[in-house]
């Protein structure tokens, strides 16, 4: 089973919050409709920055901790080395998550003659 270690963060990049999660997309939801629950209304976690995704809970777990003991620069320098722009990730996990949910009766299938 997959387990993704992910940094969260608000708008104005104030606050950086590290966890784990076995299914990314559900814990996600839950910081959106819940973006009071761990901090005031202006810091609502809703920005997914930065994630990692391992074969084991064992490797996430000793992620998770090692990243929890980072400061705050090294939190940065770690999403900045992956995502400059600090950009929400959660649109392209959307779009996966569309693609693999997608019957494949759904898609069109074009062969290489018509497409010349």
């Amino acid at each position: 089973m997959k387990k993704f270690v992910y940094i969260v963060t608000d708008r104005n990049r104030t606050s950086m919050h590290v966890g784990m999660s076995s299914d990314l997309m559900k814990t996600l939801d839950f910081y959106k409709q819940m973006p009071n629950l761990f901090f005031d209304s202006g810091q609502q976690l809703t920005r997914l920055v930065y994630f990692e995704e391992f074969k084991t809970e064992e490797q996430a777990l000793v992620r998770f901790k090692s990243i929890s003991r980072f400061t705050r620069m090294q939190k940065e320098r770690l999403v900045r080395s992956c995502n400059p722009d600090w950009i929400d990730l959660t649109i392209g996990l959307d779009f996966e998550n569309i693609l693999l949910h997608r019957n494949a009766t759904n898609q069109v299938k074009l062969s290489f003659s018509s497409l010349s």
